[in-house]
């Protein structure tokens, strides 16, 4: 890449950084720009996932300071993650990608109209019913297999499962997703750096930009109400799902 390639890249890595701690998604538009860049495909979905790990810290270090995390439901969530991120990293090895973009702006659409039409959803903590927790459970082991394949919209769709059905609030969701996002990404890395599929040069340096930037976005965060952080999030996963799947899925298979 170019010295301006290179530039950009930073820039935009930041940026997304900085609102992805409430977002999520990063990926969904971090990844194609690699790809417009030059990587190989692989290399640029192991190198952004290099750069997740360091984003995931930095973006957790501020909620753990203001005792944000639900710490009794952390451990069992962040196991099934680290089995289902396991074995979404192998995917990457073997399935190929193409039908991705339909399945995740389908999925965040729903998620989008989901938190639009319950009212209050995300506002206030409720108690979930052992049903709703199993399915949290459930969800979170298949998403961590889909995070650990390609992490597209994978924080986004974890954040609306544990508002939905852990009666979360939207900063509860925020910050828990964080810390969990620290081992899917850290060993799907590592699946990734067994294969050598990391390029350190980049990836040190969007380690660095992504771990500040998210560091910032934590701290932004805790100063919106829930409210605020809902009305974003759902502006966001709307746009996002639209970009995939007009631009990423339909125009694009149409020159295909």
């Amino acid at each position: 890449m170019t010295p301006a390639q290179w530039i950009a890249l930073l820039a935009l890595f930041f940026v997304t950084s900085v609102v992805g701690v409430v977002t999520g998604s990063n990926s969904l538009i971090t990844v194609p720009v690699m790809f417009q860049f030059g990587l190989d495909p692989r290399v640029a979905i192991a190198t952004n996932m290099f750069g997740l790990t360091f984003m995931s810290i930095g973006g957790t270090l501020p909620f753990i300071g203001k005792n944000a995390i639900d710490r009794r439901r952390l451990p069992p969530l962040v196991a099934l993650t680290l089995v289902g991120s396991t074995l979404g990293a192998l995917l990457v090895l073997v399935i190929p990608a193409r039908s991705l973009p339909l399945i995740v702006s389908l999925s965040m659409l729903s998620v989008a109209l989901f938190s639009t039409l319950r009212r209050g959803t995300g506002e206030r903590s409720t108690a979930p019913s052992a049903r709703d927790v199993a399915l949290a459970y459930v969800l979170t082991f298949a998403l961590g297999i889909y995070g650990g394949f390609f992490s597209g919209g994978y924080v986004t769709m974890l954040t609306a499962v544990y508002v939905a059905f852990l009666g979360m609030t939207f900063i509860e969701a925020v910050s828990i997703t964080k810390a969990i996002n620290i081992f899917s990404s850290l060993v799907a890395t590592l699946v990734f750096m067994w294969r050598g599929l990391v390029d350190y040069k980049l990836g040190l340096a969007l380690a660095l930009v992504m771990f500040v930037g998210a560091f910032v976005g934590g701290r932004i965060a805790l100063r919106m109400n829930n409210r605020v952080i809902k009305k974003i999030f759902i502006a966001t996963v709307v746009a996002l799902a639209l970009k995939i799947l007009l631009y990423d899925f339909l125009w694009k298979s149409t020159l295909d």
